[in-house]
């Protein structure tokens, strides 16, 4: 499934001419491209699809909208741990060596 999620600017700089952010997904941090979005400052929600943010959100509605996905397992799907996941299906321990990575945010960027 491939899903539309709110997620909060955590920093923004530009990367080879291209502003990029880090955003965070309830605890699931990834790139996103803020182009179509030029006014996203630091702090703010956006709609992000398939790496893009789409449109600025409220903090409300994002935390409702993040809320509701994680209810429904949504997140889990969209974000989850892959390896995880299979072996939990497949009855088995995680592999060794598949620790999920840590973000690649620096410290003092997180909130």
């Amino acid at each position: 499934m491939c899903l539309a999620v709110p997620g909060r600017v955590l920093d923004i700089e530009e990367r080879d001419g291209t502003r990029m952010a880090h955003v965070d997904f309830g605890g699931v941090v990834k790139d996103v491209c803020l182009e179509y979005v030029p006014e996203m400052k630091i702090g703010d929600y956006a709609i992000v699809h398939v790496g893009f943010a789409l449109q600025r959100l409220d903090e409300e509605s994002a935390k409702r909208t993040l809320e509701l996905f994680a209810n429904l397992g949504v997140l889990e799907e969209e974000f989850g741990d892959a390896w995880g996941r299979a072996a939990k299906e497949a009855g088995a321990d995680r592999p060794a060596g598949t620790t999920p990575p840590k973000p690649d945010v620096p410290k003092e960027n997180r909130r």
